[in-house]
């Protein structure tokens, strides 16, 4: 499926997706994805070093719930209020 951006609160502290968008994109490398737990400050989300690049699959290996979205294509975005509840669509955002 390509490469997405990664919330360090996903793949470092373990946190489930809280807020997912796709986002258009011409680098055939990059399927536009963007995970966050949901939970970053904008600090946080303005250091760089707080993000990795990663295949989606490895993300959804992390959180299987996102599999099913995966498809949609940009500009999407999704939200959900805790592990377990269903992601809902919400106004596509370009940043953390």
């Amino acid at each position: 499926m390509g490469a997405c951006l990664a919330s360090d609160r996903i793949t470092v502290d373990g946190q489930y997706v809280g807020h997912m968008y796709r986002e258009t994109t011409n680098d055939p490398m990059d399927s536009g994805w963007r995970f966050l737990a949901g939970d970053e400050a904008q600090e946080y989300c303005d250091n760089s070093g707080n993000f990795g690049l990663f295949a989606v699959n490895t993300i959804a290996n992390y959180d299987r719930s996102i599999i099913p979205l995966l498809d949609i294509e940009a500009p999407c975005a999704f939200v959900r209020d805790g592990a377990g509840s269903e992601f809902r669509a919400v106004t596509p955002i370009t940043e953390c």
